[in-house]
């Protein structure tokens, strides 16, 4: 029994409360003679889930080994992320196909919650940090391709749905279950729209890789935006937005309908110096990843609980609605929200511990503690 912290529940912050975990569930009761573990002073919420990750602790989702996947995978939860959805990066299809089989047995052994496709059904125009001689159109045939690949864990991909093919592929990933999400993208405002109407529930790193807004032409971000039926993605490490661009997105798309994400390569949990993301070398420099050659921003080197404390003490967003951000609603995107999310009895217990000042102390993954808040 953990007592005495103050409790994020979905109904609130509940200062002196505590969490029951029996075995690997949370529990409505404490057990006979339950060993009590004193967190005043902290705070526990949810265990973070992550929509948008590459990989951590210099290893890569798109082109490492197993061994190399867990011990990315591992890295993250030493820092909260209890639930992962592994990306890959723009790569030729037999290669995506390939790592769609390698992480779909990943995603059936329970290490990681499914594959994320970001590439290479994407804009040239707005690349980023992908290899533009392996774009290409999304076909719906070759969408297709990819996700039957992943043998049902296939759960986003990220689209330029304005290309040749868009629009049908959002249909086709929606009827298969699939998130289909408008990212890289120099897609007008009223593309947009239609790609919405079509099924696109999700903004690949919202504000990132996409026009920005104009007065005659709003583009992609207004219509992601103000339609309730999508959720944001958002990269909140001070590099990717500014504190004024997060704010926007929580004050027109509601807390309910923002998910933080880390978009992190590599180097996240592992310092500075020279990486590969697919093809392309990155160089990591005081944390911040970018190209080699033409100096895009590559990916991301944070972790989400740096995410959850930026949030709530430079951004200034309620820690309830960070909660959300971090777990709630990936957690509901990915519909696994009968299992994780939030701190209810029943679900898993995936909790992280912060101290006064938000910084991690604690992180348990279905009742096991990862990081042990009394060695902390």
């Amino acid at each position: 029994m953990l007592s005495g912290a103050t409790v994020v529940l979905p109904t609130g912050a509940v200062p002196g409360g505590r969490v029951v975990v029996d075995g690997t569930r949370i529990a409505a009761a404490a057990p006979e003679h339950a060993r009590v573990l004193d967190l005043s002073g902290h705070w526990v919420v949810p265990g973070f889930v992550d929509l948008h990750n590459h990989g951590g602790g210099g290893a890569s989702f798109t082109s490492g080994t197993v061994e190399d996947v867990l011990q990315g995978i591992h890295t993250h939860r030493l820092h909260g992320t209890t639930t992962l959805v592994a990306s890959t990066v723009t790569g030729a299809m037999d290669f995506l196909t390939q790592r769609a089989g390698l992480l779909s047995e990943l995603a059936e052994q329970g290490d990681i919650a499914g594959v994320h496709f970001e590439g290479p059904f994407i804009s040239p125009c707005r690349k980023g940090a992908h290899s533009e001689e392996l774009l290409r159109d999304p076909d719906p045939a070759e969408v297709r391709k990819l996700v039957d690949a992943a043998r049902g864990h296939a759960k986003m991909v990220t689209l330029a749905t304005e290309l040749p093919g868009g629009i049908d592929s959002v249909r086709l990933l929606a009827e298969h279950g699939v998130i289909a999400a408008i990212g890289h993208t120099d897609a007008t405002y009223e593309q947009t729209v239609e790609a919405i109407d079509a099924g696109a529930t999700v903004a690949t790193h919202l504000f990132n890789a996409m026009p920005p807004v104009g007065h005659r032409a709003p583009g992609p971000i207004t219509a992601l935006l103000e339609d309730g039926r999508v959720t944001v993605e958002l990269i909140n490490d001070g590099t990717h937005l500014h504190p004024a661009a997060l704010q926007l997105a929580f004050h027109h798309a509601g807390a309910d309908r923002v998910a933080f994400i880390t978009d992190a390569m590599d180097a996240a949990g592992f310092g500075d110096g020279r990486y590969m993301l697919g093809p392309l070398e990155v160089e990591v420099a005081d944390g911040v990843a970018r190209l080699v050659e033409g100096g895009s921003i590559a990916g991301s080197t944070l972790t989400l609980d740096r995410a959850f404390k930026r949030a709530v003490t430079i951004d200034r967003v309620p820690v309830t609605d960070a909660v959300r951000a971090l777990s709630a609603n990936p957690a509901r995107l990915l519909g696994l929200d009968d299992r994780i999310g939030s701190l209810e009895p029943g679900k898993d217990a995936d909790l992280v511990v912060l101290d006064a000042d938000f910084e991690l102390r604690g992180v348990m993954r279905r009742g096991a503690w990862v990081v042990d808040p009394q060695l902390a």
